[in-house]
């Protein structure tokens, strides 16, 4: 199984990209997040998440380990295959899909092509409760997959934990809280208005 590849791009395509290693191009599929960030000619790494059926082998890529595994998750749902997967992460970040799934936004979440209202509701439904935990993660994978620190909505969610409150309740209060402060919000910002809206 391939778990990451590194060499040069190719070639950038409108849904692929074709990744040169030691002169062996591999056809790897990725969401537009990732696309946009490549450019023929320049090294990178990316992240692989690898399907094996009896007709093919099929590479998907993205630039953190936090998107893969989002990839994964996603196709727990019912109806969500790689294709409707990568049109979500097009369509949003993790965090932002964090966010929305931790207030059950399901207008957001139908935004991506090919998911219509029941899709939606049924992944907001589904995934709600995987929000916290991957909030919580301590960081993700970059391309050098060197850790980094935990970011303030990590922290304060972390905090709010702390306090006694249910992941599911910190969740959704620091989302909230991230959503209308803006994404630059520090940690202890965060928790304040997380507190006083749970308050209310």
């Amino acid at each position: 199984m391939i778990g990451k590849l590194t060499g040069l791009v190719d070639h950038v395509a409108a849904d692929h990209a074709i990744i040169d290693v030691a002169g062996v191009g591999y056809l790897v599929a990725c969401p537009t997040s990732t696309l946009s960030r490549l450019q023929a000619g320049a090294h990178v790494s990316l992240m692989i998440e690898t399907r094996i059926t009896d007709e093919t082998i099929k590479l998907y890529g993205f630039f953190s380990a936090d998107e893969r595994e989002w990839f994964r998750l996603l196709q727990t749902v019912q109806n969500v295959g790689a294709r409707v997967a990568l049109n979500v992460l097009s369509s949003l970040s993790p965090r932002e899909l964090e966010r929305a799934l931790a207030l059950g936004d399901k207008a957001v979440i139908g935004r991506a092509q090919g998911v219509g209202p029941k899709l939606a509701t049924r992944i907001a439904t589904e995934l709600k409760d995987k929000a916290p935990a991957m909030m919580a993660r301590s960081g993700d994978i970059t391309q050098a997959i060197a850790p980094k620190p935990a970011g303030p909505e990590a922290d304060a969610l972390l905090a709010l934990v702390k306090l006694g409150y249910s992941q599911g309740q910190a969740a959704e209060a620091v989302a909230r809280a991230a959503r209308d402060l803006g994404d630059h919000a520090a940690a202890d910002i965060l928790i304040r208005e997380s507190l006083r809206a749970m308050g209310r």
